[in-house]
């Protein structure tokens, strides 16, 4: 299991762990983060664990076996290059009522936005978690998944499959 480690943000300490509660960004957001070096400034838009399992199908228990595992692995690294901006990015560098742009890894671009609340918004989909730090990695959590549209209708279901 990928682990992220204790980090101390402030006076408050933040644990992230690859667990089942609140404080969890998952098994698959610890296997994507993983992916990058801690040591450059990267944003990460991380699909929530839900996310990744309504959106992508994936499942701990049985996207990480077996000959599942490479596929599951391509997946995240797909997603990576979609969601991960190659600068630093916290909450508090985007001003309210205005509209930032910024390319992702895979030249996709992103639209980070705050809407009424305050709450932070990438491509349309809010952010449930902001702010989480790992080395020089900037860790945004978000109700979905952020993708281009060929590779979003390479991970729709098959409704034909029911019939």
């Amino acid at each position: 299991m990928f682990k992220v480690p204790d980090i101390a943000i402030g006076n408050h300490m933040n644990l992230l762990k690859a667990s089942g509660n609140d404080n969890s960004i998952g098994t698959f957001g610890n296997m994507m983060i993983d992916m990058l070096p801690e040591d450059l400034a990267f944003t990460v838009f991380l699909p929530s664990e839900t996310a990744f399992e309504r959106d992508l199908r994936l499942n701990k228990s049985t996207s990480l076996v077996g000959g599942k595992m490479s596929d599951t692995y391509a997946v995240i690294s797909r997603v990576l290059g979609f969601s991960t901006v190659p600068r630093a990015l916290d909450s508090a560098m985007v001003p309210a009522g205005k509209e930032v742009s910024y390319d992702s890894l895979s030249g996709l671009e992103l639209f980070v936005s705050k809407d009424v609340g305050g709450v932070l918004v990438v491509n349309g989909v809010k952010l449930e978690r902001v702010d989480i730090r790992r080395g020089k990695l900037v860790v945004h959590v978000i109700d979905g998944v952020i993708m281009d549209a060929e590779f979003k209708q390479s991970v729709q279901p098959d409704f034909d499959e029911d019939e």
